[in-house]
């Protein structure tokens, strides 16, 4: 039985896509591998594989304690993937980044949620052969679609119209995540209803703070921002939504798309290239806020279109199942087990 250590604080800030997928990953080993795996978390217990998800400060320094086996990084962002998230000033945004990168080329091993950040990871230093590309998925019991009579009657709990169309967005609400164009979008379309769900994880740091709780505090009236609600509660949101709309400027491998092509969800995107490389063929794309306008025109008045992304959506949710990602955990783990035993 191969020992695995877990090391993350991403569930201690709620609304986290880390935290989301760190949730997901340990249900499914927990799940499928019992017997296989000995999963623990956050102890400094001898370990086959320790398996670093954030990259807390304490959790760099026990990488030199003995005990640890095979060091395994997640990379679920790079430096320039937080422009826009968080407000860090000269000199310490260069000293965080720089720790950043000096976190991963500790790793023995690297995994990451999208390919194109291998050559990225090069660039920086980290082999090739010391990186791996394991996708994000999402658990179909939490995450589904719901028959059309539910739907009915979530719309009612909500106090959304029957007839309403709904654009839903979901990520922390900060610049990174495209919110302006979202709340543009909303307030250029008053004949439609706006959700995002989401808070400041990050607080005040995060890029836009100010700017964004005053909207917050007087939003458009067709635009709600429910908060950071419980992910039990995130499948009803995808279900009352005739439409799920991303607009952020860098992502990894959101898994919030993800947790939309669960349900059924049509989805639009911004036009990015890390999209492109895991998602291709089963949303829509706009490279701004003008093109997405038109996307979600084209929805509103096309329902055959509407049921093509609905298949589309349900389809990339097979690509990406827990088992056929199950597979490659299992596959990975084992294979890092038996180079750490060589060595």
């Amino acid at each position: 039985m191969l020992k695995i250590t877990m090391f993350s604080s991403a569930e201690t800030i709620p609304g986290q896509g880390v935290g989301s997928a760190y949730r997901e990953l340990i249900n499914l080993l927990i799940a499928k591998f019992k017997g296989v795996f000995l999963i623990r978390k956050d102890t400094l217990a001898k370990a086959d594989i320790s398996h670093y998800h954030t990259i807390d400060f304490l959790f760099y320094l026990n990488t030199f304690l003995p005990g640890r086996g095979r060091k395994i990084g997640y990379v679920h962002f790079l430096p320039e993937t937080l422009e826009g998230s968080i407000l860090l000033h000269w000199p310490i945004k260069q000293i965080f980044y720089w720790y950043v990168m000096a976190f991963y080329r500790r790793m023995d091993h690297l995994v990451v949620v999208n390919p194109t950040f291998i050559d990225k990871l090069v660039a920086n230093g980290v082999k090739r052969e010391n990186v791996t590309y394991i996708p994000n998925f999402v658990s179909k019991t939490q995450f589904y679609e719901l028959q059309p009579e539910q739907k009915i009657d979530l719309r009612q709990q909500f106090g959304i119209p029957q007839d309403a169309y709904v654009v839903l967005g979901v990520g922390q609400i900060q610049e990174r995540k495209g919110i302006f164009d979202f709340i543009a979008l909303a307030e250029e379309n008053p004949q439609w209803t706006f959700i995002w769900v989401g808070g400041f994880s990050f607080g005040s740091i995060t890029a836009g703070y100010d700017e964004l709780k005053k909207i917050l505090a007087n939003p458009p009236a067709n635009l709600t921002f429910p908060g950071i609600v419980d992910r039990g509660v995130m499948n009803s949101y995808y279900n009352v939504a005739d439409v799920f709309l991303l607009p952020s400027y860098n992502e990894l491998f959101p898994m919030s798309a993800l947790e939309a092509f669960s349900t059924g969800t049509p989805t639009v995107l911004r036009d990015l290239e890390l999209y492109r490389a895991v998602m291709d063929g089963y949303y829509l794309a706009g490279p701004d806020k003008a093109g997405m306008q038109s996307q979600l025109d084209q929805l509103q008045l096309d329902p055959a279109l509407r049921q093509t992304l609905h298949d589309k959506a349900l389809s990339a949710s097979k690509r990406y199942s827990a088992d056929y990602v199950a597979g490659l955990w299992d596959n990975f783990y084992h294979e890092q087990a038996a180079i750490g035993k060589r060595k």
